[in-house]
């Protein structure tokens, strides 16, 4: 009895792990619709800034699309590409870059842009978990 609910424990706390990266994942990447004017606004609210510091991110990404579209590509609709995972078909994107350099939150002031392009994440158990900044598929020709 004592072993099953050790299991249990464990398998419970290893699901709240991988929920907790793909909610992370999914509040900073995922959102339906964006106008490129919005940035700084989305940023903001969504308390996007430079890992464990208030430094404003450089640049950001945000995938214009429902969850589901996108866990999809982890599951059927993706290829591995590299340490990725990379979208068969292309998304609607909006990339959103530090127009004042240095700048500390809730400062920020980006510049957005609109791509429709392949995008490449990591995947963990059917989940995206961590956006492929530096191989995403728009800093591609």
């Amino acid at each position: 009895m004592r072993i099953t609910f050790a299991c249990l424990l464990l398998l419970s706390a290893t699901v709240s792990s991988q929920n907790e990266h793909f909610i992370k994942f999914k509040n900073q990447h995922i959102i339906g619709r964006m106008d490129v004017n919005s940035c700084d606004q989305v940023m903001e609210e969504r308390g996007i800034a430079e890992a464990d510091s208030n430094r404003c991110k450089d640049d950001h990404a945000f995938i214009l699309a429902n969850t589901d579209q996108v866990n999809n590509v982890c599951r059927l609709a993706g290829e591995p590409y590299g340490v990725y995972t990379e979208s068969l078909l292309p998304f609607d994107i909006v990339i959103c870059s530090l127009k004042n350099q240095g700048a500390r939150r809730p400062h920020c002031q980006y510049q957005g842009q609109s791509l429709t392009t392949k995008i490449a994440f990591r995947c963990e158990e059917g989940f995206p978990v961590y956006y492929g900044r530096d191989n995403v598929a728009y800093f591609r020709n």
